[in-house]
């Protein structure tokens, strides 16, 4: 990996973290996902425009993934409304990849090495301790559920969208259509959830919105391109810094509570995901 890419990827993984840091800043953490779901959908729209329609083959994947991200969402801002984003971010992100593994090798018959098992257990550890500082630090019990939710939410999406982006040939249009779905599917959600308050926002709201929305969609870019030029799992496993990026971004701009076991068990996360993926 040149050290161009090197760059490129770890700015990728900041911006992810980032543009979780935006819908953690909201006052509504709803609204902040709605008008990412917006900016989405406009991108998404953009890039739909220069691709041919989805073949029928493909919709039954779109339609499913564009429910677990629904979902994904949904919980993911209701984690964020109850927890710290140096607490939520690693406990969503690090559960994940744990879970897509778990499931590749129960139904999609993938093999493990030892360093599989060596990362899950290192994983599940950081995970563990992750979540015990929860009770330790008498933070609200209830960010748990939302997170281990948005995180099975995750690994859902990843292998629909792994096995659906094969059946379309053309990674590109299957995200674009995507995009649109997923905000289609949440709007009606979050207003049945929240009320028709939770679509109103200010100037800065929208502003602050489609900046996220940018975030993560240049985040996502820079990592397929990264993947075209450099050996897949090695840029697979540098995003994972995107979890240090978070505890830092929580500890500087929200005062994020900082102790060593935060410390560790984060670290302890990025290193069982980097195992699992070299």
């Amino acid at each position: 990996m040149s050290f161009t890419v090197l760059l490129a990827v770890l700015g990728a993984a900041l911006l992810h973290a980032g543009w979780n840091a935006i819908i953690k800043t909201g006052l509504s953490k709803q609204t902040s996902m709605f008008l990412l779901s917006v900016g989405h959908a406009a991108i998404g729209f953009c890039v739909a425009l220069t691709k041919p329609f989805p073949e029928a083959e493909v919709w039954p994947w779109l339609l499913a993934s564009g429910l677990i991200h629904m979902a994904y969402q949904l919980f993911l801002a209701f984690a964020y409304e109850q927890g710290d984003l140096s607490r939520v971010y690693p406990l969503a992100r690090g559960a994940a990849p744990m879970m897509v593994l778990v499931v590749s090798v129960l139904f999609l018959s993938d093999p493990m090495g030892v360093m599989d098992y060596v990362g899950v257990l290192v994983l599940g550890l950081g995970i563990a301790f992750m979540a015990r500082g929860v009770f330790t630090n008498g933070e609200s019990r209830r960010l748990l559920p939302f997170a281990f939710g948005s995180a099975m939410a995750t690994a859902g999406y990843t292998l629909a969208d792994g096995l659906g982006a094969r059946v379309a040939g053309d990674p590109l249009q299957y995200v674009g259509w995507l995009m649109m779905l997923s905000a289609l599917f949440y709007t009606p959600a979050a207003i049945a959830l929240r009320g028709v308050e939770v679509i109103q926002a200010s100037r800065r709201d929208w502003i602050m919105g489609l900046i996220a929305a940018a975030a993560s969609f240049a985040a996502y870019a820079i990592a397929v391109w990264a993947m075209t030029v450099a050996p897949l799992a090695l840029v697979a496993a540098l995003r994972e810094t995107s979890i240090l990026f978070a505890v830092l971004l929580g500890w500087l701009l929200f005062g994020d509570r900082m102790d060593r076991g935060k410390i560790i068990a984060a670290v302890l996360i990025v290193s069982g995901v980097v195992l699992t993926r070299l």
